[in-house]
């Protein structure tokens, strides 16, 4: 199990970019903060997520 954003989630052995994509997530207007590090967006297709990682996932929102 992966924590993500405080709740447990079924996503170990799948790439943090895959993960994102499966959720509905864009790829842009985000941030990940994965185990205290924050992730460079270059990076997402490269990190596999393992059982025990706390990941934090952080939407940009414009307003006014």
């Amino acid at each position: 199990m992966v924590t993500i954003n405080g709740h447990s989630v079924e996503a170990a052995g799948k790439t943090l970019l895959a993960y994102l994509k499966d959720s509905g997530y864009r790829t842009t207007g985000i941030a990940i903060e994965l185990n205290g590090n924050i992730v460079p967006r270059t990076t997402y297709g490269n990190i596999t997520l393992s059982n025990g990682d706390t990941m934090e996932i952080v939407q940009f929102v414009g307003g006014g």
